[in-house]
């Protein structure tokens, strides 16, 4: 009498199961290793609830985040609106993260809406320990480099 082999033995489901969690590994650590070449430009000092905020950009270039409605609520639809001079981007996102909690992937793709101008529809989570600092950070890829502006703001309690 034969004994017949399973399709899998342990020893290759292991080995299946080290590649599946390698490949998390790698997913997971990779915008790390592919942001070193972000250039950061400096935190403005101004209020988005209040105003549009600027920021001239390291290499030449100027960019206004404009968020509405003011001030800028929570668990409510926002308008971002983005202008862009001395440069043009090939692609351009806005993330939106807690200041000093995680509140999860919020980033989202504006849209080009010519000469410069930027816009797209967003909306952040509520949080649950009340009024929060956020940090709306334009991505900017133009030509081969990576630009990151902060802009920081508190949003209130829902």
């Amino acid at each position: 009498m034969r004994h017949r082999r399973p399709p899998f033995s342990l020893v290759d489901l292991a080995i299946i199961l080290a590649l599946a969690c390698l490949a998390v590994i790698g997913y997971k650590v990779s915008p790390l290793l592919t942001q070193a070449d972000l250039t950061s430009a400096p935190l403005p000092a101004c209020d988005l609830n209040t105003q549009a905020c600027a920021a001239e950009l390291p290499g030449g270039g100027r960019v206004e985040l404009t968020i509405t409605p003011r001030p800028i609520p929570v668990v409510k639809p926002l308008q971002v609106s983005v202008r862009l001079s001395g440069m043009a981007a090939d692609k351009l996102e806005i993330d939106f993260a807690g200041h000093s909690m995680n509140m999860g992937y919020n980033r989202l793709a504006l849209v080009a809406d010519g000469d410069g101008a930027y816009r797209g529809a967003a909306m952040l989570p509520v949080c649950i320990s009340g009024r929060m600092v956020w940090q709306a950070t334009l991505l900017i890829d133009s030509a081969g480099r990576k630009i990151a502006v902060p802009f920081l703001f508190e949003a209130p309690e829902n």
